[in-house]
């Protein structure tokens, strides 16, 4: 399911908002290893919890809305269930990581390291598949479960979402 980023779905409101939050993501787990490089424990544990709140909203809004939506197609299932799986291994871990042990730190580093290729599966496969997969109401749906899990004004991201148009 590899895609190009030629395909428009980062042009799409909800795609928007998904990558704005791996973004926040990641450049939180990148500030958590620098910190641990500089001896800064208790400001990468800060930036791990931080890390936690974030993908817990990101995750709800992903696995109500469109997971649930293109999870009834089939072919998507499966990659969907994977992906899901991910999510439930990374909030069981990051949450129990001793960060002043240097065996939790390298398992942290992995983690970071997988969630990356986490993400391209995600902005790289079933992102771009979305834009034919989703009707209308599927992208309503998606967007309403995606405002549910995001229930500040602003919707914790760059703003709510719009449906496509």
């Amino acid at each position: 399911m590899i895609m190009c980023h030629y395909c428009g779905c980062r042009e799409i409101p909800l795609i928007k908002e998904f990558i704005a939050e791996h973004e926040r993501v990641t450049d939180a787990a990148g500030d958590a290893l620098r910190a641990l490089d500089e001896g800064d424990n208790a400001r990468a544990r800060s930036l791990v919890d931080l890390m936690a709140r974030e993908l817990d909203a990101h995750w709800r809004g992903e696995e109500n809305g469109l997971f649930a939506v293109m999870r009834a197609d089939t072919e998507y299932a499966g990659y969907i269930a994977d992906l899901t799986g991910e999510h439930r291994e990374l909030a069981a871990l990051l949450p129990t990581l001793d960060l002043t042990d240097p065996a939790d730190v390298r398992t942290l580093r992995a983690a970071v390291d997988e969630l990356h290729h986490h993400i391209a599966k995600e902005e790289d496969g079933l992102f771009p598949a979305s834009l034919t997969a989703l009707t209308g109401e599927e992208w309503n749906r998606s967007m309403a479960a995606w405002r549910e899990a995001h229930p500040d004004p602003d919707g914790g991201g760059t703003g709510a979402p719009s449906p496509p148009a």
